[in-house]
């Protein structure tokens, strides 16, 4: 009885063994088969390097300044009878904003005028009897000077009345109200801020050897993360005479069109230095290269002959490239590539030398030099 159960067992593994080689040869076939059978071909987009002409210019980070800005502030002290402005108001030059209390001194421009006129009557009436030698050059020299006096007098006091009014010294806009009605002021304490915000200046500083880029006259164009998408041109209207000994810089200023006064003093700004001598580049589109620590490279399109008959088939070559600078969605290449040669434009991060791929660009995204993002 165990003679046969050991048997039935041995037939069972043997047959089991059989079945399991045949099935490993079945499955190494077909793995042979795969590694044997080509990859298929990867659909890609494709753009030609093309030859262009781009405007050579000069990036610079800089700060927004008022052309006329400063914080208004009392003269004389006093107390707030009217305030005349709303904060935010544009004023013109010579309007009223704050009125002080002028009681005390309208009282001392009346005795002033008084003393004026007395004077005024007491030298008359001195020249008159100078003339007649009833008195002596002494006494009418006296006589002029008190009459001198209390003019000076009446000046002084109407001088104090005007700087009880306080107006807005230039045309612009109003910032915040500091003050408020009945308060008493001391002298300098502030009232609000005035602002001429078009146009308005843009200050940046450049390298000391990119110094000869910046002459008066040269256009810019402006951007702040403030107004995204919008462009504000301008030109280049000063260069500083110097140039600073700590960070070797040179600092210059830009005025810019501010008709819509988006733009606000001590925004931080990107300028752009637009420079009348253009270059020649060979450009790709940005999404074409593939960058990586050891070099950045391309996937160039080109024909491969396959087997039998039939039509050329396309394979891909990754070639290593130099690049330079970058315009909106291009970037140029100054080394690796050649003008009318197809690279991939985008996908490269699946893509392998020799790969075999096909041209798709029915829905390829169209690159632009200045692009503009609908939801920016």
């Amino acid at each position: 009885m165990f003679k046969k159960l050991t048997l039935t067992i041995l037939g069972v593994l043997l047959v089991a063994g059989a079945l399991i080689g045949t099935k490993l040869e079945q499955f190494r076939s077909m793995s042979d088969a795969g590694a044997n059978m080509p990859p298929p071909p990867q659909t890609v987009t494709a753009a030609a390097a093309r030859s262009d002409e781009w405007e050579s210019t000069i990036r610079a980070t800089g700060s927004l300044v008022a052309v006329q800005g400063l914080t208004l502030r009392v003269e004389v002290p006093g107390r707030i009878k009217r305030i005349a402005f709303e904060s935010g108001a544009e004023v013109d030059a010579g309007a009223v904003l704050v009125e002080l209390d002028v009681a005390t001194e309208q009282a001392e421009l009346r005795a002033a005028e008084a003393a004026a006129a007395l004077a005024k009557a007491n030298l008359a009436r001195a020249r008159s009897l100078f003339a007649k030698k009833n008195v002596s050059p002494a006494d009418l020299d006296a006589a002029k000077a008190e009459f001198e006096a209390a003019t000076a007098r009446i000046e002084t006091v109407e001088s104090s009345l005007a700087k009880k009014t306080v107006r807005a010294p230039f045309s612009g806009r109003l910032g915040l109200r500091q003050v408020n009605l009945g308060q008493v002021l001391a002298t300098g304490d502030a009232i609000v801020t005035l602002q001429t915000l078009d146009p308005i200046y843009v200050d940046f500083a450049l390298p000391q050897q990119q110094l000869g880029a910046l002459a008066p006259g040269t256009p810019v164009r402006v951007s702040t993360d403030a107004s995204a998408g919008d462009i504000y041109p301008g030109k280049i209207t000063a260069v500083s005479p110097e140039v600073d000994p700590v960070t070797r810089n040179v600092y210059a200023r830009a005025t810019i069109a501010n008709r819509k006064q988006r733009l606000r003093a001590g925004m931080f700004a990107n300028v752009e230095i637009v420079l009348p001598a253009r270059q020649q580049v060979l450009a790709i589109p940005a999404t074409a290269v593939l960058f990586a620590p050891y070099g950045d490279s391309v996937f160039v399109i080109e024909k491969a002959n396959a087997e039998g008959e039939g039509e050329p088939q396309l394979t891909v070559r990754q070639r290593f490239v130099r690049l330079g600078a970058q315009r909106g969605d291009f970037v140029a290449v100054i080394e690796g590539l050649e003008a009318g040669e197809q690279v991939v434009s985008s996908g490269v991060f699946k893509l392998n030398a020799g790969m075999p791929v096909i041209i798709d660009n029915t829905l390829a995204p169209k690159a632009e030099l200045a692009p503009r993002p609908g939801n920016n």
